[in-house]
């Protein structure tokens, strides 16, 4: 099981999640050692709970099952790689991971089948 998860919340409706789909994708390709998925926030309604996704792409970072970010991204190969390296070297907390626990405990199930 690997040690880091990225986990991209998008709509299948949403133009920029659809051509950041491709990038994503080549994303996880470039990381072997971290978890990719894509979560379809509509699809998994009920898995999300009362948290509500305003802006799209929205990523959750999560080592093991400590969220190290959640929140929005811009669709960016690149940024995505700033940001696993920069939380992997740093061991900096989110200020307050309720949400993003609780949410990260309800979409484990549907990771490990979309991964």
């Amino acid at each position: 099981m690997k040690d880091w998860s990225v986990i991209c919340l998008c709509a299948q409706w949403c133009g920029v999640c659809r051509e950041w789909r491709t990038i994503f994708d080549e994303a996880a390709a470039s990381h072997p050692d971290v978890q990719f998925a894509w979560i379809d926030v509509e699809d998994e309604a009920q898995a999300m709970g009362d948290v509500d996704v305003e802006t799209f792409p929205t990523l959750l970072i999560a080592q093991g099952t400590r969220p190290r970010f959640f929140g929005p991204v811009q669709p960016s190969g690149a940024q995505v790689a700033r940001l696993i390296s920069n939380l992997k070297d740093n061991q900096v907390e989110m200020r307050d991971p309720t949400s993003a626990t609780a949410l990260l405990g309800r979409l484990a199930p549907i990771t490990l089948l979309n991964s």
